[in-house]
């Protein structure tokens, strides 16, 4: 019998871990349980959490809104992402509390710049000598 490859796509379990998760974390930061003064009033999207095959560690995709996540944002997170850990695996009931790494979601931002380049791209060209 072969191991699965590290590259393979998630089990269920991990979608489901992860999902709940996310909503979990993004209940926590629109509560404001998290006594940081940096995260009060910022508006926060918990948009992704991928979890490894073991469930130990958990990839946190964050995005503020109408911005990509700000480095201090990410540092306060990662201030704080022990003690969230902690309350996931109890609410959660999770053998072992997961190491919380969180990084910034691009993908609005790129969706954003997408949508502008075919903005652009759509405008009907005028020449100079035409006009």
């Amino acid at each position: 019998m072969s191991r699965q490859k590290s590259d393979a796509a998630p089990s269920q379990r991990q979608l489901r871990v992860g999902e709940q998760m996310r909503h979990l974390l993004a209940e926590h930061l629109r509560r404001g349980e998290l006594h940081n003064r940096h995260l009060e009033g910022v508006s926060l999207t918990i948009s992704e959490v991928r979890m490894s095959r073991d469930l130990r560690h958990a990839q946190v995709f964050v995005a503020e809104l109408g911005q990509d996540a700000q480095p201090q944002t990410l540092d306060a997170l990662g201030r704080v992402g022990p003690l969230l850990a902690g309350r996931l695996a109890r609410e959660m009931n999770l053998k072992y509390a997961p190491k919380l790494r969180f990084e910034p979601d691009t993908s609005f931002s790129y969706a954003a710049k997408i949508d502008h380049l075919l903005e652009e791209g759509l405008k009907p060209h005028t020449r100079k000598d035409e006009e």
